[in-house]
């Protein structure tokens, strides 16, 4: 688990994720808010949300979905996960990893905490090299959560997503087969 600290720095929390179930549709749909979905094309349908949610529920050994719980409180603050994809032009597989935190629990550090619990996960797996996240360039807070997890910047790129949509992306990469370091422990104060 990580330590966090609230905004005002008066009280410590606990960042845990907790594997994906049946009862986190309605997370996915509190995500899929305008305002959370500004730099990833927009809102998604109720059809598409349900085949999500159910891929989500099924990633089929190649990845896991969580949610991002608050401890002492238990308050779900968002979503994270990892999967699999084949790298442009590579033969190779990488994970890729995504997040949301929810409105009232942004800027906390909880993103970048969440992140530092999936980058263990995915290197527990031992399945890939390594872990990719593709933010929008314009999304300051996104890739300061790459930044401050330890990501690399490889640069920018065309990225598909969602599907039929091109954006603007910074591919931001994690070597998996590193040593865990120091910053994948300890206190995080900043981040979203």
């Amino acid at each position: 688990m990580t330590l966090i600290t609230e905004s005002d720095g008066s009280a410590l929390h606990r960042v845990r994720i907790e594997p994906w179930t049946a009862a986190d549709l309605d997370l996915l749909r509190r995500t899929n808010a305008p305002e959370m979905t500004a730099h990833l094309g927009g809102p998604e349908t109720e059809e598409q949300l349900l085949a999500r949610h159910a891929r989500y529920l099924d990633l089929g050994g190649t990845g896991q979905m969580f949610r991002i719980v608050l401890d002492p409180e238990g308050a779900v603050a968002g979503s994270i996960g990892f999967w699999e994809r084949g790298q442009q032009g590579e033969r190779e597989k990488v994970y890729e990893t995504g997040w949301g935190v929810l409105p009232e629990f942004q800027g906390r550090g909880i993103a970048v905490a969440a992140a530092r619990e999936v980058i263990a996960a995915a290197r527990a797996e031992g399945r890939h090299r390594s872990l990719h996240a593709f933010p929008s360039v314009g999304h300051a807070a996104s890739n300061a959560v790459c930044r401050k997890a330890g990501f690399a910047l490889v640069g920018e790129r065309a990225f598909e997503y969602p599907k039929g949509h091109m954006m603007r992306s910074n591919e931001w990469r994690l070597d998996l087969t590193a040593a865990a370091g120091p910053a994948l422990s300890g206190r995080a104060g900043e981040g979203s």
